[in-house]
C-alpha cells in the first residue's frame, strides 16, 4: 500500500527519522528496504551510486549478488531456511551427489543453499528496489556489455544511486570551513 501524501515534517524529526517515516509509508517491508539502502550507502561513491560491481577481497562481485549475500544472514534462524537445508540435503542424497564425508557434504549442501537463497534474494531485492525507485529514494540503471541502458539484459549489471532523503545515509564529509582572513585596511570600502 503506497501513500502519496507524506507529512512534510515529523515534529522534532531528523533527516534519518524522516527517511524512516517515508519508508514506513512507501515500502511493504520497510526494515528490509532500510537495510538495503544502508548496504548500498556502505559501498556508494560520493555521488551516491554503487555498482555494477563491488570489491570483495581481491575480486569483484556483481552488486546484486553482494547485496543478496550481505542480507542472507538475516534469515539464518528462519524455520524456512532450516527446512531448505534439510530439503537440499535430501535432494542431494537422492541424486547420489553426497560423498559420505560429513565435511565435504556440508560444504556442498551449504553451497547449494547459498545459490538458492541468492536466487530468491534477488527477487526480494528487485521488489524492494522497485518500491524505493517509486518513492524517489533510489535510481536504478544497468551497465555493462554494449551501452548503459534502463532495462536489464545482455550481460548488464545493476547500478543503484541513492536519491532524495536516502542521501542522508551517505557518509559524506563536511566541507572544510574556510577561516576568514583578518580584515585589512581598506576592505570596508573596496566594494
Amino acid at each position: 500500500m503506497f501513500h502519496s501524501a507524506l507529512p512534510s515534517r515529523i515534529p522534532g524529526g531528523s533527516d534519518l527519522s524522516l527517511l524512516l517515516d517515508q519508508l514506513s509509508h512507501c515500502c511493504s517491508r520497510p526494515r528490509y528496504a532500510f537495510m538495503l539502502l544502508t548496504l548500498i550507502a556502505d559501498v556508494a561513491r560520493p555521488d551516491g551510486s554503487a555498482g555494477p560491481e563491488v570489491r570483495v577481497g581481491d575480486g569483484l562481485v556483481p552488486l546484486r549478488d553482494w547485496l543478496c549475500d550481505a542480507l542472507t544472514p538475516m534469515g539464518h534462524r528462519d524455520p524456512r531456511r532450516m527446512a531448505l537445508v534439510e530439503r537440499v540435503r535430501d535432494e542431494l542424497r537422492k541424486d547420489m551427489k553426497l560423498t559420505g564425508d560429513t565435511l565435504t557434504d556440508d560444504v556442498q549442501v551449504q553451497e547449494e543453499v547459498r545459490n538458492r537463497v541468492r536466487a530468491s534474494g534477488k527477487t526480494n531485492l528487485s521488489r524492494a528496489a522497485s518500491e524505493l525507485v517509486k518513492a524517489g529514494l533510489l535510481k536504478r540503471h544497468y551497465q555493462g556489455y554494449g551501452v548503459d541502458h534502463l532495462n536489464r539484459g545482455a550481460q548488464r549489471q545493476a547500478v543503484y544511486t541513492l536519491t532524495g532523503r536516502a542521501r542522508v545515509l551517505i557518509g559524506t564529509p563536511a566541507a572544510p570551513r574556510r577561516l576568514a582572513a583578518p580584515p585589512r585596511q581598506g576592505d570596508l570600502f573596496a566594494h
